[in-house]
Order: C-alpha cells, then structure tokens, then sequence
C-alpha cells in the first residue's frame, strides 16, 4: 500500500499558482462569443500546457474575480438577490420551512400538474432561462421540490472553488467514502491517493461518488461543517427550496427546484474551473500503478452541435435522471434545467427537443451578449 500511494505522488503541492494558470489559460484561450463548439475544444489542451506548468511555479497567485451580472431584472437575477442570512440560526428555520414541504418522488412525480409546456417532454420539471435577456422560455413544475441526485455535486463544486484550497494537496480515499447507502460501485480503491484537483475533475465530470464524499469529509472543519457551508450558499443564492445533506448526491434528502437549480447553474458557471472540469470529455488519472480512464456522463460534451458552457448529469432511483447545463442556442446563452426524466435516452431527447424549439421559435433578434466565454 506504502509503495502504490508512494508512487501516485507525482508533483508537489499546486497551490494557488495552479488555481491562477488554470483561471488565466482558461480565460485567455476562450473564444469570443457567439462560440462555435469545434472552437472550444482548442481551450481545454492550452490549458492543460499552462496547468502543467504551474506545477513547478514558485510564485503563489490569487485567481482574478469575475464580475457579477449587473442586469437588473426578474427571473434569476432577482432570485440570485433575494438570498439571506447563511447563519446557523437562519438554516436552521429555514430546515423547518422546507420539512413542512413534502418531497415529491419519482413515483408521484407524474402526477404533478403538467404546466404549460410548447413540447412533448419526459421530464416531470423543467426550467429554461435566458441569461442575456431574463426570458423564462419554458417552465414546468419549476418550484416543485424533488431530489436532484449528482447535481448535487454542482454546489460541492461551487463550496470548494470558493474556498481557495490547495488544489495540489494530496487526499486519500478512506473507508467511510464508500457508499454505503445505494452500494454503487467506484474505482477509486481505498488507499488511493489523488490531488484535491483530480477529485474535483472526477467528481463533476464523471460524478465520481468517493471522490465528491472525500473532498466533503476533508474540507476544514470536516464534513458536517462542509455540508453546512452548502446550505448557507444555497441561502444565500436565495434557493430557498434547496436542502443538502450530503455531497454526493446519494442521499435522496438532496432536494431542490428547476428554478433553484437553475441559479444555482448561472452560479457556478462564473467560476472558470467549474466550467473546465464540468465539460471535460474525458480524463486520465494515476492511482497507484494503474492509470485509470474517465469519461464525461453527459455525451452532448462530444457532440460538436452543442456548445455546452458547464452540466451536470444525475441519478438515484428517487430522483429519475435529470440534467442541468448553460449552453448556447441560437445566440442565447440559456439555462436548462430537466429534471426526473425517465431514462438516460429520454433525458438527451428532451434536450434535443428543447434545443430545436428555441431554435425554431425562440432564436436571439440580435447577438446576446454572453456572460461567461466560452
């Protein structure tokens, strides 16, 4: 065991020197909106030459602020103002307030109301918003609380891009990461040792139970305190039908809304890493003296119709399979959030009928300007 995870140790702490070349490589070789797909893919290999770089960088780096949207406006600019408190005492009540809210599942979900929607969908709720212009386009159940799987990851993500970790420090797996609440399986062997980096790139990529659970129980404070740093941003996004308990997912007491979700995409995808490591098709890791080989769970990421800015896929039986992305359509920066769809086809299908609606009915009149690149 000694020698495997001697030998998994490739470089030395990355610090906040990885963080600055990832952010600046990341930003730099963006293209311009509107952005094509093929011309994405350029980003992620300079990147990676940059990041590689920052692995003997002496010179430690804070990573450049991204501004925040500044429109005015209903939708998700409201709701992203509307947050509260994220003190003890505030989610505490606000815990009582989402108890006396029932969860629907998975098996009640088709009996929800079918709100007006222009397309045939699989999905039990819906949510889809224009960054640029503040249009809901389409809705259904959207404050409906159900439980949201591995998008849950999303707000582990978002809680550890903010905390300015050393991206180079060294976790390794222990045995209470593994899942002992659905028994779903995982390559990552206990006695693994990974950056905090490859956990993040796995977890949001491939949603990666263990190392999601790893990067909670190691977080300053440990994992009671990590969970509770995600309910307090989710209040003060102003989620307030958004409840963790865990950060992986597994637990079907993750619940939130499309329209939650759906700030919470707008959110994350501010953060340069987020939306690198969430739309990685695929990535080689070390674990040991195995090199094991990671694909990304949503395959739109390899289609070169889409151009997807940062997802997130999950599932758990109780919540169906559900989706979440900022990507551009028709020169729209949009949120689409799917929730409970009923298989892994249907989940894509309803994101191809939602893409050629809008395309079709709803295309920009003049090029929206984008808040995020790429």
């Amino acid at each position: 065991m000694k020698t495997a995870m001697a030998s998994n140790r490739r470089a030395p702490q990355l610090g906040a020197a990885l963080v600055a070349a990832l952010t600046s490589a990341l930003l730099a070789f963006a293209p311009a909106a509107p952005a094509h797909a093929a011309a994405r893919k350029a980003a992620p290999a300079a990147a990676v030459k940059t990041v590689k770089k920052a692995h003997t960088a002496a010179k430690a780096a804070k990573p450049a602020k991204t501004k925040a949207v500044k429109k005015t406006g209903g939708g998700i600019v409201a709701h992203l103002r509307s947050g509260v408190s994220g003190t003890p005492a505030a989610i505490k009540a606000h815990q009582h307030r989402l108890a006396a809210r029932p969860t629907v599942r998975v098996s009640e979900a088709s009996a929800l109301p079918r709100a007006y929607t222009p397309m045939e969908l699989s999905a039990s709720a819906a949510y889809v918003f224009d960054l640029g212009t503040h249009e809901v386009l389409l809705h259904r159940n959207e404050d409906a609380v159900l439980p949201i799987a591995s998008i849950t990851k999303l707000m582990t993500g978002l809680v550890l891009a903010e905390a300015n970790l050393p991206l180079g420090e060294y976790i390794t797996i222990m045995p209470e990461d593994v899942d002992t609440l659905k028994g779903s399986s995982s390559r990552l062997a206990v006695g693994a040792t990974l950056t905090r980096l490859e956990l993040m790139h796995l977890a949001l990529m491939s949603s990666e139970n263990r190392a999601a659970h790893a990067l909670g129980r190691t977080y300053p404070g440990g994992l009671a305190y990590f969970v509770h740093q995600m309910n307090a941003r989710a209040m003060m996004l102003g989620m307030k039908d958004t409840h963790y308990v865990e950060p992986t997912g597994l637990s079907s007491a993750n619940r939130s809304s499309a329209q939650d979700l759906a700030t919470l995409v707008a959110e994350a995808a501010r953060y340069p890493l987020l939306r690198y490591l969430t739309t990685s098709p695929g990535y080689e890791v070390a674990v040991g003296e195995r090199v094991l080989q990671y694909g990304n769970t949503n395959r739109l990421v390899h289609d070169p119709d889409w151009d997807i800015t940062l997802q997130k896929t999950g599932y758990i039986s109780e919540a169906g399979r559900c989706l979440v992305m900022l990507t551009r359509v028709a020169g729209r920066q949009l949120v689409m959030v799917l929730l409970d769809s009923r298989s892994k086809h249907s989940r894509i299908a309803d994101a191809e009928r939602v893409r050629q609606w809008v395309e079709e009915q709803h295309p920009a009149h003049a090029a929206t300007a984008a808040f995020y690149p790429g």
